[in-house]
């Protein structure tokens, strides 16, 4: 089947979605600020769904607001399924989650225009709360749709202002009545721009995703006295900010030690009092560490707890952790990366294989059904920023390749490839 996809359609319905709460960077680039379950995330949602509702597509909402969309016609018929997310972080760009969305959409309608009948129906979907930014923890919906997370502990979250999810979910209006966990599609999908520099740096137009790498964020507090910062000699201190840094320059040696694609980052800080001259009393940080293999991860970790707990008792300060958000790495289905990777080279578009940095919802669905990933460059690497940016033609290039591997994964016999 050969179907060609209208890019200057999902271009046009990707500059109207970014039209919903934009935000303006240094340089004047253009972004998204949709942080999940708001008003702007309750404005994008209606105008992806009123798209959804115009091609004729049953519509269903989950009970953790995951907004399913699939192809009439072919009931009790596991759908090949796409989709993505449309919430971002507070300082978001345009492509982020919305690219995936809308070119599942694309496809889906570019399908009908062709007439062509399928041997099962296509889906497009977007999850609740997949960015994290609001909700921990990151890929929420997802997770709920997989039953990696009960639906009544998700609800039950508190964001990081204060709000219960489930009021929050209400209050918008997307608490629907459909099944979580949620029915398994045929495989899934997922178009993204890379939100790395890989691609543009090896030149390649695409990437077959294979899989995600495993992430561990965690929540450190440390507690100290606080103090005058003139009057108390340096031996004397408890000073949870002097053994936070310390933790810092620990993370990175680890991470140095193991080498790529090990990565670590401390992302928030909080000092309380937060004074100038005031040694503080406690010391809040959160830790990312990722890896592609389980047990470097996890040796990793303990590695990192090992070290906190020494640095704390030479600082006579005391240690608490937190897990945030632990998931394990995930491998994508061979069939389907080589999928991507033969629909990429029949047109006649260089691609590699590589792995995601980044969590994704697909990483949940893997738990489901088979699943891969395409990936299109991202301008020097920058995301979640306002100058997030891919190309036209590679946007076009990945949703037309999405179009190829979606049809393909509709024919049954490629289960035996």
């Amino acid at each position: 089947m050969d179907l060609h996809i209208d890019g200057a359609r999902l271009l046009r319905r990707l500059d109207e979605l970014a039209l919903i709460a934009p935000i303006t960077g240094p340089n004047g680039e253009r972004g998204n600020a949709r942080l999940a379950l708001t008003d702007e995330d309750r404005a994008g949602r209606d105008l992806v769904v009123s798209w959804m509702r115009d091609l004729g597509l049953d519509v269903s909402v989950d009970g953790i607001g995951n907004v399913i969309a699939v192809m009439t016609g072919h009931p009790g018929v596991a759908p090949v399924m796409t989709g993505s997310h449309i919430d971002t972080v507070a300082t978001g760009g345009r492509f982020d989650g919305n690219l995936g969305v809308l070119a599942g959409l694309e496809v889906i309608e570019s399908v009908i225009e062709a007439g062509i009948k399928l041997e099962r129906p296509l889906a497009v979907g977007f999850f609740t709360d997949e960015e994290g930014a609001r909700f921990a923890p990151d890929m929420l919906g997802s997770l709920v749709y997989a039953g990696g997370l009960g639906l009544e502990e998700a609800l039950d979250i508190v964001s990081i202002d204060g709000a219960r999810l489930g009021d929050e979910l209400e209050k918008i209006g997307y608490q629907g009545g459909a099944p979580c966990p949620g029915p398994a599609p045929h495989a899934f999908v997922e178009l993204h721009i890379e939100q790395g520099p890989v691609l543009e740096i090896e030149g390649f137009r695409l990437g077959a995703v294979t899989g995600v790498q495993g992430i561990s964020w965690t929540r450190v507090t440390l507690s100290g006295q606080s103090n005058h910062a003139g009057t108390t000699p340096m031996q004397m201190r408890r000073d949870p900010a002097a053994a936070m840094i310390r933790m810092g320059a620990a993370l990175q040696e680890i991470v140095a030690d193991v080498g790529s694609p090990q990565v670590g980052t401390i992302g928030s800080i909080e000092l309380k009092p937060n004074l100038i001259n005031v040694v503080p009393a406690r010391a809040t940080f959160t830790v990312d560490v990722r890896h592609t293999d389980e047990r470097t991860l996890r040796d990793v970790e303990r590695r990192l707890r090992v070290e906190m707990e020494r640095i704390a008792a030479e600082h006579g300060v005391e240690l608490s952790t937190e897990s945030l958000a632990r998931f394990e790495p995930v491998v994508f289905d061979e069939r389907v990366v080589s999928l991507v990777e033969r629909a990429a080279i029949e047109r006649d578009l260089s691609v590699m294989r590589l792995p995601s940095g980044a969590g994704h919802d697909a990483q949940m669905m893997a738990r489901l059904c088979p699943t891969a990933m395409i990936f299109t460059p991202s301008r020097g690497g920058v995301s979640h920023n306002p100058a997030e940016h891919t190309d036209d033609d590679d946007l076009v290039a990945g949703c037309q390749v999405l179009a190829d591997v979606m049809l393909a994964l509709t024919v049954n016999a490629w289960m035996e490839e």
